[in-house]
């Protein structure tokens, strides 16, 4: 098995022929244009001069949450990289993703589209457990590919969790070079001890590799922009870190030696890592001088799992996995120098969903509504032609017993249950007031919007992990009714904090109970056993 650096050698070589002959025709194009003139909007595919697009750097971390950054109230872990995107731009408040776990809110940011209206809505489980169909459907068209028939060069650097099956893996939907893996987790330490059973891929080809993963990351992206700056890029670097396990290096480690040694430090390590890549990034794109022609987007996938790693969703009530503003509403923010005001704070509602026709736009596309997407261009807000929300009204639901709607200020909610709560986000973002009893009628409306919306979707197109029934339907061979289904499904997904679909002892916390559990002994619950467990109770 070569290495993620032998494996891409020959194919750089001939890409920095082609990408040396692109960028004299790019520089002598900037030189005559400046001050660069108004971009405009043009249909997909017409052509368009390249000094006119910008570059498109879209960086995801995983499992941050909300208040888990210097900018965003933390206060024992500096983020000054990260931090200055907004510092140079705009950071928005009430910045969502479409779902608290990983997978679907990837589907839903990649589309612009709730991705429940394609049945993607819950992760598939560990590889080997996944169900068949499990993937980003042809159907949906990503980002990449969008950006590729701009005339874009495409590189994506990180976690998938999109697609296991060759044809739905990131060089088949969209991006020219990949380096990363396909699952929902990875070591970030060579030879760790919790890669899943996954491997790390370039392209399509198993690779090893022999720096910490985080900045493994930080190291292709930097090059990759070495590599394709001479035409407009797309660079999509969604970071594992700082997702379980928790893994970092001592050079980390050894920053936070007021931190008292455990998960906190290392949570502090594994973040102080993602921020030096950042960093790396972000100085080549000022190096290259660049930062007046490339959008720069960073965002988390979904709340933080306090519990298990330390990350913070302060203020916000809730965590990864639920609908309350914690699992949801995450860090966002965004630069463009010369185009984007710097140090502007911005209030309103902006979804995930956004990023898809934002990039599409400041590229010179004209949305199409054929399309039918839900995000909205966030530009015309930024420059101040618009004043008004993007968003009137946003929705989540992951199965039955997760659902939410925001209507302007007001938020219903059903966090586990099917008695819903009423929170006003205006006066209250914390979520400590349930106002569902005094506002019935709000709570009325707002159930109708969620239910009009509901009529929309398609149902889910798979449950997370193997050989589960449909909601609703008993299982014989288990012995199991619809209702404990039901209640057994909440449980072990409160339980299963990063929405991997298995339990592990540190999310159970119960070691007797945990080693009666585990049916077979290999260190982590599936559904298939709690049930077996639940079946042997009852």
């Amino acid at each position: 098995m070569k290495s993620s650096r032998e494996s891409g050698a020959s194919d750089r070589e001939s890409l920095s022929r082609r990408n040396f002959l692109a960028g004299l025709g790019r520089g002598a194009a900037l030189a005559a244009l400046t001050p660069l003139p108004a971009w405009t909007r043009v249909v997909e595919g017409a052509a368009f001069a390249a000094a006119e697009k910008p570059n498109i750097v879209l960086l995801l971390a995983d499992d941050l949450g909300y208040g888990g950054l210097g900018i965003q109230g933390c206060p024992d872990i500096p983020t000054p990289n990260i931090d200055s995107i907004a510092k140079n731009g705009v950071r928005f408040t009430q910045g969502y993703v479409t779902c608290p776990i990983c997978a679907p809110t990837r589907a839903g940011l990649l589309t612009g589209r709730y991705q429940q209206r394609f049945g993607f809505e819950t992760n598939p489980g560990p590889e080997a457990g996944a169900a068949d169909n499990f993937g980003l459907p042809r159907s949906e068209p990503t980002l990449a590919e969008r950006l590729k028939r701009l005339g874009y060069s495409t590189g994506m650097f990180g976690k998938w969790h999109l697609g296991y099956k060759a044809d739905l893996q990131p060089t088949r939907r969209g991006f020219d070079e990949f380096l990363g893996f396909l699952s929902g987790a990875h070591s970030y330490l060579p030879g760790g001890r919790q890669n899943r059973g996954t491997s790390l891929l370039r392209g399509v080809e198993p690779v090893e590799e022999r720096e910490y993963l985080t900045d493994a990351l930080a190291r292709e992206a930097v090059e990759f922009i070495d590599r394709r700056r001479g035409s407009p890029f797309f660079l999509y670097v969604p970071f594992n870190a700082v997702h379980a396990p928790l893994e970092a290096p001592e050079k980390y480690v050894d920053r936070f030696k007021g931190i008292q040694e455990g998960t906190r430090r290392m949570h502090a390590a594994m973040l102080a890592a993602l921020d030096d890549a950042a960093g790396r990034i972000l100085a080549k794109i000022r190096e290259s001088g660049l930062e007046e022609q490339t959008l720069i987007i960073f965002l988390s996938d979904n709340g933080g799992p306090t519990a298990q790693t330390t990350s913070s969703n302060a203020p916000l009530r809730g965590e990864k996995g639920q609908v309350l503003e914690g699992g949801i509403r995450v860090p966002f923010m965004m630069q463009w120098k010369g185009r984007i005001a710097p140090g502007r704070v911005d209030d309103r509602p902006v979804s995930s969903l956004d990023i898809h026709p934002t990039a599409l736009a400041a590229a010179g596309a004209a949305i199409s509504p054929e399309w039918k997407l839900d995000g909205v261009d966030l530009l015309p807000f930024l420059a101040g032609k618009r004043s008004d929300s993007p968003h009137e009204t946003l929705f989540w639901r992951m199965g039955r017993a997760r659902r939410a709607v925001r209507h302007r200020e007001l938020k219903l909610v059903w966090p586990g249950s099917d008695q819903p709560e009423l929170y006003d986000l205006s006066s209250d973002p914390g979520e400590a007031r349930d106002l569902a009893g005094k506002m019935p009628r709000d709570v009325a409306r707002l159930r109708s919007l969620w239910d009009a919306w509901d009529r929309e979707l398609m149902a889910p197109q798979w449950v997370m992990g193997e050989g589960q029934p449909a909601p609703g339907r008993r299982n014989a061979a288990a012995g199991v009714s619809p209702a404990g289904e039901r209640q057994l499904r909440t449980r072990f997904d409160a339980l299963d904090r990063n929405g991997d679909g298995v339990i592990t002892a540190d999310e159970l916390r119960q070691p007797q109970l945990f080693k009666r559990m585990d049916g077979n002994g290999d260190g982590k619950i599936t559904f298939e056993e709690a049930r077996a467990f639940y079946r042997l109770r009852k």
